[in-house]
């Protein structure tokens, strides 16, 4: 087995990939325009705002203008009384973060400790990984998201995995001249979900999970046992039995915030955030100058609108890197040339 960390510090955005024997299994972000307090692990003093007893809880206040939903069980803490928490589930579907009760808290609000950091997460992956960087790292997170957005292969067909807002469908497609192949069908279920589990760890995904597998009368044991070796031994995985239509459901804790939330205003068409945008951006232009270490100058061209955004992430890549406004661009629209 061949495990590789890739490590892009590009100024904006640190971006990590794991890859295994060659296909990406984690994407880690740690952006300069996430909130500490509302990171994944950051512990803080917060102060309940709301009652929610329709979601059994309350919304605390996290400080510096951020919220958190907290599930209560039992009694309900009024408002204005002060708790610790930490968080343990990103925002998504312009939800808030949800943050778990530790105890009672005192003081101002405030953060108490910062979540785990990047390299804290990359050492529990992956310990005593050689970290890779550079122009290797950034390809690295290219297909590293290529590959969250498409189909995983296995010997004679595609895993498809999809998400709705209700839950996400593993389909396993086999290819019509395969079918008849020696394959046993417990190998082929076995991989499917392997594939399934790397793709939804990419996506960042959590919920509820419909996995169609191949046949109907299956052996539950082995299924069992092929689901918890795909998705690991977190107790947080409930994985209940396979119906009689050979569909196995399962539920999976949400954590980070969904890889296409992150990066895209609109997942269907891939279009980029404004702020992920300018993100993109700048990491083309520092890879266009890793590329190009003999050339004096390496110019961004674009529209005053992503100008204003990538501005100061231009600035912090050094004296090569340069930025032209162009107020006939279109929007969201640049270029990159090497002088």
């Amino acid at each position: 087995m061949t495990l590789e960390v890739f490590l892009d510090d590009t100024p904006g955005e640190l971006r990590a990939v794991v890859e295994r024997n060659g296909r990406a299994e984690h994407i880690l972000m740690e952006r300069a325009d996430e909130a500490p307090q509302t990171r994944v692990g950051a512990r803080s003093v917060a102060r309940v705002k709301q009652a929610a007893p329709g979601l059994k809880g309350v919304f605390v206040d996290l400080g510096g203008g951020h919220e958190a939903f907290m599930p209560v069980k039992g009694d309900t803490p009024g408002v204005g009384t002060k708790v610790e928490v930490e968080i343990t589930a990103g925002a998504r579907e312009q939800k808030a973060p949800v943050a778990r009760r530790i105890g009672g808290g005192e003081g101002e609000v405030r953060l108490l400790s910062a979540a785990p950091s990047l390299t804290d997460s990359l050492e529990r992956l992956a310990p005593g990984a050689e970290i890779i960087s550079g122009r290797e790292a950034i390809e690295a997170g290219w297909r590293a998201v290529d590959e969250a957005h498409s189909p995983a292969a296995l010997p004679g067909g595609l895993v498809h995995v999809q998400r709705t807002r209700a839950m996400i469908t593993v389909d396993v497609d086999l290819n019509a001249h395969d079918m008849g192949r020696a394959r046993p069908r417990d190998e082929t279920n076995r991989l499917a979900l392997k594939e399934a589990a790397r793709l939804i760890r990419l996506n960042r995904w959590g919920g509820l999970v419909a996995v169609d597998l191949i046949g109907t009368q299956l052996d539950g044991a082995v299924i069992l046992k092929a689901t918890k070796a795909a998705f690991g031994s977190d107790p947080a995985v409930v994985i209940g039995p396979v119906n009689r239509f050979g569909v196995l459901m399962l539920s999976l804790p949400w954590r980070d915030p969904p890889l296409e939330e992150v990066l895209y205003a609109d997942a269907g068409v891939r279009r980029f955030r404004p702020a992920q945008l300018a993100q993109e951006a700048a990491r083309r232009l520092r890879f266009a100058l890793l590329e190009n270490t003999g050339r004096a100058r390496v110019v961004l061209t674009c529209g005053p609108e992503l100008a204003g955004r990538v501005g100061p992430l231009v600035a912090e890549l050094g004296p090569r890197a340069h930025l032209k406004v162009d107020a006939a661009a279109g929007v969201g629209v640049f270029s990159i040339e090497a002088e």
